[in-house]
């Protein structure tokens, strides 16, 4: 997925109120930018880190500028929580990911379950529907129960929980369902789940495993022009035993 051109370098102030961000642009002009996370954002929004914008030239925006990408390390890291969707369509679409491949259709954002929409739904006459859930993941703790491992969540999600109990009714309705992470960051070697900080949602991921929700974790490039889905990421050892497909590589 291509990222807005151009983007803007700077080095963050501070992230608060959940969705601001106070960034002194490298022209030494200090903007607040909408940042597109509702998480907690754990080790990815120090002050003083390197941090890249876009710019939207629509007059009716109160904040023009998007907190993208920081710099965590000396490595990017995707933080924007809107563009997971698309780069793991974009991916199924060019048949960069066998398991979710062959299917006659791709429709997002389709209304199913309590109150909710499926990310992506693929559907195809012989193979039947395929509901796909997408999470963005960019959690990291050197100082954690798994280092180097991707991590998710990074606070308590009573709506991912939801969401996986959703993707269990529909196995139980005869259908497919994935639940695919996709790692924004290139520096972690596998995943888990950081149950210790939200011990609700990994009580709900066992029972959906359980149920027969896949798992699939994709890893992803990451570039100040682009992010795409790059291969996959193995489970911890703690998760292992669960099946999981990724990207041909």
């Amino acid at each position: 997925m291509q990222l807005p051109t151009p983007l803007y370098r700077g080095r963050l102030i501070r992230r608060y109120k959940r969705f601001l961000a106070d960034v002194t642009l490298d022209d030494g002009q200090e903007v607040t930018a909408h940042c597109p996370n509702p998480g907690a954002m754990l080790g990815v929004s120090p002050p003083g880190a390197v941090v890249w914008l876009s710019k939207s030239d629509n007059p009716k925006r109160k904040l023009a500028y998007t907190f993208e990408l920081i710099e965590i390390d000396g490595r990017l890291v995707g933080i924007n929580t809107g563009h997971p969707n698309a780069i793991v369509a974009e991916a199924i679409a060019a048949n960069k990911i066998p398991a979710l491949s062959g299917y006659a259709s791709l429709r997002r954002e389709v209304k199913y379950g309590e109150n909710s929409r499926i990310d992506i739904l693929l559907d195809d006459p012989a193979r039947g529907r395929c509901y796909v859930e997408i999470k963005n993941v960019h959690l990291k703790r050197a100082d954690g129960p798994n280092p180097g491992a991707a991590e998710f969540p990074d606070s308590v999600t009573t709506r991912g929980a939801k969401h996986l109990d959703e993707l269990a009714a529909m196995v139980a309705e005869g259908h497919r369902a994935v639940m695919v992470y996709l790692v924004q960051r290139m520096d972690c070697t596998r995943f888990t789940l950081a149950a210790d900080i939200d011990p609700g949602y990994d009580r709900a991921y066992r029972r959906a495993r359980a149920a027969g929700v896949e798992t699939l974790v994709l890893a992803t490039n990451i570039t100040t022009e682009a992010i795409t889905a790059a291969g996959r990421l193995p489970l911890a050892s703690d998760l292992s035993g669960d099946a999981h497909d990724g990207l041909e590589v």
